[in-house]
């Protein structure tokens, strides 16, 4: 089992940057494959990042064209913590982020690939 944490969400103006953290607790941290998701009132969950474990050592990331630039998504194995900061927030970002923890999949831009979710946290753009 893995538990993840987010914090970090909050109402901030466009433009204006802020940084999520995900804590996890269980299994081992640093084989998992971490990643970003969000989900607006009415809409479905989407992709924003992802950082797992590479063959050619360290690890890779990927992320949504919409947030590409903008968005860095980063891991601390010490502290079994991955990190969202979002910088230049529009309106659009606004939505329940949630972070999750890949065992099987990995890389991969689509929830039904991970394996444990956090219970989100609300990030609000205001124009």
């Amino acid at each position: 089992q893995v538990q993840l944490v987010e914090s970090g969400g909050g109402l901030v103006q466009a433009g204006g940057s802020l940084r999520l953290s995900c804590a996890a607790s269980g299994r081992t941290f640093s084989s998992a494959g971490m990643g970003w998701f969000r989900q607006a009132p009415g809409k479905e969950r989407d992709f924003v990042a992802t950082i797992s474990w590479s063959a050619y050592g360290g690890y890779s990331t990927g992320y949504a064209d919409s947030v590409k630039g903008r968005f860095t998504i980063s891991r601390d194995n010490a502290k079994n913590t991955v990190y969202l900061q979002m910088n230049s927030l529009k309106t659009e970002d606004t939505a329940v982020y949630y972070c999750a923890a890949a065992f099987r999949v990995f890389n991969s831009g689509y929830p039904r690939d991970y394996d444990y979710w956090g219970q989100g946290t609300q990030v609000t753009v205001s124009s």
